[in-house]
């Protein structure tokens, strides 16, 4: 006689033991104590695994999502990985709205994971895609039977998830944290991230990073290539982070942030990652002190993906004309 299956709920609590808690390193700048949480050591690959993971338990403890529903996302590459990772290993389907911007290696990934890919090709009026892929979004969302959406830019989770795991993590890891660079996009790995810093230490300053061309803290919108970080709507959860400053970094800063990470530290990280770097560097005349502050940033993901795209010197042309 053929076993059964297990429930969902029991699968999600077997994967959850695979969200084990991501390293810190210590990184060589002058003036500070610069650490680096290496949030590409998730599972699969990046630090939108946990928010992906706990979206989705959440949802099948509540009875949002069952065995027979389509789920259907946005994502610029990262969540869309991690959630079709996790609903390949619990038999759901899933079906993720990407856009131009994503990087090969990404969309590879997930033509190998996914029956159905959608790629939005149009940009909005914002010169972004973010608005299209919402509507393909809600478009698929009607023409399923039984569906659903997680809505990473507004569902709550996606900050309690960074709540109880990415920032927990950095409390647990410092005796003090004086600066925290995290990348903004969806707004809820800040949002996360900042509320629980500041319960632990109420005096550590969160910096958001955000990409030039990007509207979320009211910058003029432009056409951006590098994908991850930035975004043509702001998102409602960025309204829950407590930020104390915003740094703008431009695209082609955060190519050289990216390379002299490689060569200079030995870490192959993505584009949030460098744009978090890059604003380190931009921040550092004001953290200079006697005593060397303790700063902290997220590398979101690894390297690889970006190989054709971040460090490669032809296709970085188009981001200084």
């Amino acid at each position: 006689m053929p076993s059964q299956t297990p429930p969902l709920s029991e699968r999600l609590n077997q994967l959850q033991k695979s969200l084990r808690e991501t390293p810190v390193v210590e990184l060589n700048e002058e003036g500070i104590r610069l650490f680096a949480k290496l949030e590409y050591n998730n599972p699969f690959g990046s630090l939108k695994d946990r928010p992906a993971f706990w979206m989705l338990k959440m949802a099948v403890e509540r009875g949002e999502v069952t065995q027979d529903a389509t789920l259907v996302e946005s994502s610029s590459g990262n969540f869309a990985n991690a959630m079709a990772s996790y609903c390949r290993l619990l038999g759901l389907k899933f079906i993720p709205v990407i856009d131009p911007n994503i990087a090969g290696a990404n969309e590879a990934y997930l033509r190998r994971m996914c029956e159905t890919v959608a790629k939005v090709e149009e940009r909005d009026e914002t010169g972004g895609f973010l608005k299209t892929r919402l509507r393909k979004v809600q478009e698929l969302l009607s023409s399923l039977p039984v569906s659903y959406w997680p809505n990473q830019y507004g569902n709550p989770l996606v900050a309690e998830a960074h709540y109880r795991f990415t920032g927990e993590e950095i409390c647990r890891a410092f005796k003090q944290v004086d600066y925290v660079f995290v990348g903004v996009s969806t707004g809820g790995t800040i949002a996360g991230v900042s509320t629980r810093v500041k319960e632990q230490f109420p005096h550590a300053k969160v910096i958001a990073v955000d990409a030039e061309g990007s509207v979320i803290f009211g910058g003029a919108p432009k056409k951006r290539y590098i994908p991850g970080i930035g975004a043509s709507v702001r998102a409602e959860l960025v309204d829950r982070a407590l930020i104390d400053d915003v740094v703008m970094v431009p695209e082609i800063e955060t190519v050289r942030a990216c390379r002299e990470l490689l060569f200079r530290h030995g870490l192959l990280v993505g584009g949030s990652s460098g744009s978090c770097y890059a604003a380190v560097k931009r921040y550092l005349p004001a953290m200079r002190s006697m005593s060397p502050p303790n700063v902290v940033f997220l590398c979101a993901d690894k390297g690889g993906a970006y190989l054709d795209t971040v460090f490669n010197d032809s296709w970085c042309s188009r981001l200084e004309q």
